[in-house]
């Protein structure tokens, strides 16, 4: 039974949102987007960008602080509300500074097309027609801009706040992995960003948001990730001497067994997310898995082939999965291609979902948001965004009740943003302002 079933909103609750809605400047809220989106926040690199929100937030008055595992990668925190101490709850907005993007360096031609590294909208913000776009918008200083907003907007309209607000940013989402040679403070990934801020941030939520693009659904679970390594083995045998066999699977080079593998891995991958698609009341999550990269050989040194190919997969995990089940299916694959070699996971992040019970207070008060702000009932998100990982990852992990929402993922327009920071600020008011 779906938690999410209307809210019935009081003449109060519309006052307040009209209240809200009156204090959201959309000018001000574009040159905010488009001033954030367009500084070049690289995974690793989002130290320039981190400093803008702590600028902002100081000077709005949100009282910032900033904590890092590293220097030039901290998070972000302001704090607004705390009138009644002792009193109301605890509501986190968090958002993250990174934006994917090529590396911009000689990284970028194993994995793109020279013509894809130049694109403009890896880096730029744009707004035309009424419609914002560009990937720093879309993730995530899109959402991120309209929880600036919405502390603003609470601010400005003299709401108070028994409870205590605090609006984030965090570094190292998207993505970033320490694996193999790629090691160093740019490479740290989610243990810098939403894990490190609440560690070690000061923050002791009682629900948190992760303000992303869901095209206003909301979803309370999130996919994990494994990343794995399947090393063949095989003979280097200098070329003269080489004798082909029309079996690729007896082929000496592993470079040539690793097609008869990929065609293993695929049908694996395929039957995989069959077999484990994972559906409740928060959503549905489809675990997906695919080939991230190959590796194989030594191109500057002639006359033979080599001993080792890895195929790297990348595989997700929902919130009922774990990770010894998905290493033993790959080593039986691996057996039963007759290929010798060895599976090793490299990189682990378990999925979670929140407790229904426990996420009520916080679903029933995005709805009553989204009817007060004209979006009407508010859907299940769609299963692509319950599907991936999600910062509310982090803080379900923790035992916080936590989900994602937020405006049109893609080329969203400006009543989107203004009615996403509308919804989070009346989200605020009803959770803060409610019983502790």
């Amino acid at each position: 039974m779906s938690l999410l079933k209307g809210q019935t909103l009081t003449d109060h609750d519309r006052e307040v949102m009209q209240l809200i809605r009156s204090h959201i400047d959309g000018e001000e809220l574009t040159r905010l987007l488009l001033e954030l989106g367009n500084i070049r926040s690289l995974a690793g690199y989002e130290k320039e960008a981190g400093d803008y929100v702590y600028n902002w937030l100081k000077e709005e008055g949100f009282n910032p602080r900033k904590a890092g595992m590293v220097e030039n990668r901290f998070n972000v925190i302001g704090t607004f509300g705390g009138a009644a101490p002792g009193e109301g709850k605890n509501l986190l907005l968090t958002s993250h500074l990174d934006t994917e993007a090529p590396q911009y360096n000689e990284r970028d031609q194993w994995r793109y097309r020279p013509e894809t590294v130049e694109r403009p909208e890896w880096l730029e913000a744009k707004f035309e027609d009424g419609v914002f776009s560009g990937r720093p918008v879309e993730n995530d200083r899109g959402p991120m801009t309209c929880t600036l907003m919405a502390a603003k907007a609470l601010k400005k309209a003299g709401l108070s706040l028994k409870g205590r607000l605090y609006i984030t940013a965090c570094p190292g989402e998207i993505g970033p992995e320490q694996v193999e040679e790629f090691r160093g403070s740019e490479f740290l990934g989610k243990e810098i960003g939403a894990q490190y801020l609440l560690s070690h941030g000061g923050v002791a939520p009682d629900y948190a948001i992760a303000a992303e693009g869901t095209d206003f659904g909301m979803t309370w679970m999130s996919c994990g990730h494994a990343l794995y390594r399947i090393d063949l083995y095989g003979e280097e045998v200098f070329t003269p001497l080489l004798e082909h066999s029309s079996e690729l699977v007896r082929h000496p080079n592993p470079l040539v067994k690793a097609a008869v593998l990929i065609g293993k891995i695929q049908e694996w991958a395929m039957a995989y997310e069959k077999e484990n698609t994972y559906s409740a009341n928060g959503g549905t999550s489809v675990p997906k898995a695919q080939i991230s990269a190959i590796r194989g050989g030594d191109p500057h040194i002639m006359g033979a082939g080599s001993e080792v190919c890895s195929i790297y997969i990348e595989v997700n995990l929902t919130a009922k999965q774990s990770i010894g089940p998905i290493q033993r299916g790959l080593e039986r694959l691996l057996h039963e291609a007759n290929l010798l070699g060895q599976v090793l996971p490299l990189v682990y992040r378990q999925g979670y979902e929140a407790n229904d019970e426990e996420i009520a207070p916080l679903a029933e008060s995005i709805e009553a948001g989204s009817q007060a702000a004209g979006r009407g009932r508010l859907p299940i998100a769609h299963p692509a965004y319950s599907s991936m990982w999600r910062d509310h990852n982090v803080f379900n992990m923790y035992g916080i009740p936590s989900a994602t929402f937020g405006p049109a993922r893609f080329r969203p327009t400006l009543d989107d943003m203004v009615d996403a920071a509308a919804i989070y600020a009346f989200t605020a008011w009803k959770i803060c302002n409610g019983p502790s």
